[in-house]
Parts: structure tokens; sequence; C-alpha cells
């Protein structure tokens, strides 16, 4: 079973498991402020889910390159929405500053 390592904490999930999904029932806070009640809970539209992931995961579908490519997105950086990403293998995961994850200052990383 691949491994998750998120806000200092490791677990394990099934192979192709929702990262989102995962990351919310480890009790990892994926939003930053009024987004954790404020999102499309999983849908791929809002963005506010965006984390850069380090591993073996899949590739972006069209929703979620649509979404990321929409400001303030930007398919230029290394993002993805942990709504639409599933996870195939260990993986190490970060989440940036910003309403949609979407900032330049780290809020959490793999260690903490």
């Amino acid at each position: 079973m691949p491994k998750v390592t998120a806000q200092g904490k490791t677990f394990e999930c099934p192979q192709g498991a929702n990262l989102r999904q995962v990351l919310l029932q480890n009790g990892i806070e994926l939003y930053n402020g009024a987004t954790s009640t404020l999102n499309c809970h999983g849908l791929g539209t809002c963005g506010t889910c965006a984390v850069q992931v380090e591993g073996a995961v899949s590739e972006p579908e069209w929703r979620e390159r649509t979404r990321r490519s929409l400001p303030p997105h930007s398919l230029a950086q290394n993002r993805r929405l942990a709504c639409q990403t599933q996870v195939l293998g260990d993986v190490k995961v970060t989440k940036f500053d910003g309403a949609w994850g979407q900032g330049n200052q780290t809020v959490w990383t793999p260690k903490g």
C-alpha cells in the first residue's frame, strides 16, 4: 500500500485512492481559511485543494488542467488539485498559502 506523508504524518492508503479524501480522512488541514467550508467538495471546479505532490500519482485530466489554467492558478506552478489526483505510490505533499493554495509561502510540508 502506498504511503502518504503530509503535515508531519505518514499513513497508508489503497493504490488509486483519491488524494483529497485520504488527506481529509487522516486529519490533514487541506484548505486555507474559509475555504475549509467554501469549496466544491471534490468536484474539481474551485481549485482550493491545490497542493504540491512529489511521488507517483495519476496524470492530470482535462478538468484539472482546465481549472489550473485559470487565475489565480497557473499551469507553470508545480501544483495538483488533490480532489483530482489518485495516489499510485508513495507521495509527499506540501501546502502553500493563498485561498487556492496558489501562494509562494509554505503552510505545511511533509515534515510538518
